[in-house]
């Protein structure tokens, strides 16, 4: 494991946190050379993920710094490898959360190169060369092409940037529970935030009837108005919660405080499947009378491979989904990490990099 190696020539501009104090500052570093099977990416924009604040602040005692964060990356190539197939100069492509994996176990070769025990990611990862993977808070970026993603015509760049984690988070659970092929389902979302949001977006372009479950009557409009929902559960109100009792066929829950699921298994019809896709630091009470008695499955999901995530942003340019913004530039990271850990957005922070117009 090093920073860099003797190939890493190229110098970048960017923004990292130096210690757990998780303060962003401007910060020079060196990229590898575009190899054979790399494009080199000029970033126009990245969103700021929840997993950003965790990372800079070493909340799960696993970040190397300098750490460069970002995962929803969003640019245009500008150098392809000899050994590229599929990308030329001048792509609008994104890249998500991975950097690396074994390319040869089997879920490498089943597409869910997620699943790999030797994935690395975009950033705080360790690259094959062994070198520490940076992320896109900054200028540009040299990513293997296997990794890579376009992004279609139809998406802006800067709201399509969070699809690349938020979007395939959401995205892959359902498809997994083939909630694609069908429609009229009694879907539920437990949270309304940066992935709850987009959840919404996909349960209703898929077809089915959508159910936001919170703990704040206030989000009630927006999830009805905005985001089309079709019905709200305020889950701290017993009346609520009893009355919707065996009502839904699948339910995702995007939350990543710590929360009781007891009660969220009891809307769940018999033999329906809750999925967690939050990542609550503190274990969560699984009680076993609800999945008991009502056959019930609890499951997790993890973003999704890269095939996958190619066909989500195919299906958001043709059904017209991309995540809801605030765009900001690079000086105000810090205080766009401090709003997101308070849910000060709605729903995502995205950090416009090159200062260019998003009809690119």
């Amino acid at each position: 494991m090093t920073q860099t190696t003797p190939n890493h020539k190229i110098t970048v501009s960017g923004w990292a946190a130096h210690d757990s104090a998780g303060v962003i500052t401007p910060y020079t570093f060196k990229r590898r050379v575009n190899g054979a099977n790399d494009v080199s990416i000029k970033i126009l924009y990245c969103g700021i993920c929840h997993t950003d604040i965790h990372q800079v602040k070493n909340d799960w005692g696993i970040t190397m710094y300098p750490v460069v964060p970002g995962h929803e990356i969003t640019g245009v190539i500008i150098e392809v490898g000899s050994n590229v197939k599929g990308f030329k100069i001048g792509d609008r492509v994104g890249v998500g959360c991975l950097a690396a994996s074994c390319l040869e176990c089997e879920f490498c070769k089943g597409s869910e190169e997620n699943y790999c025990e030797k994935s690395q990611f975009t950033y705080n990862g360790i690259f094959w060369d062994g070198s520490i993977t940076y992320g896109g808070y900054s200028q540009m970026l040299v990513a293997d092409h296997r990794y890579v993603v376009h992004v279609p015509e139809s998406l802006p760049m800067d709201a399509a940037a969070p699809l690349l984690c938020a979007g395939i988070t959401v995205y892959s659970p359902m498809i997994d529970c083939k909630l694609h092929e069908s429609t009229g389902k009694r879907i539920g979302i437990v949270g309304l935030g940066g992935l709850g949001h987009v959840a919404i977006k996909f349960g209703k372009a898929f077809g089915h009837h959508v159910t936001v479950i919170s703990t704040s009557p206030s989000k009630e409009k927006e999830a009805r108005q905005r985001l089309g929902a079709d019905d709200f559960i305020v889950s701290t109100d017993p009346k609520q919660m009893q009355s919707k009792m065996r009502t839904l066929d699948f339910i995702l829950d995007t939350v990543a405080a710590p929360h009781s699921i007891g009660p969220i298994l009891e809307l769940l019809k018999v033999k329906g499947t809750l999925v967690l896709v939050g990542a609550p630091d503190k274990p969560l009470e699984l009680p076993s009378f609800p999945l008991i008695f009502g056959k019930r499955v609890v499951k997790g999901s993890i973003i999704g491979g890269i095939k996958e995530t190619q066909e989500m942003l195919n299906f958001c340019g043709e059904h017209n989904i991309t995540c809801e913004i605030e765009t900001v530039t690079p000086d105000y990271i810090n205080e766009a990490l401090t709003r997101l850990a308070n849910n000060d957005v709605k729903y995502r922070f995205v950090i416009n990099i090159a200062g260019r117009n998003s009809s690119l």
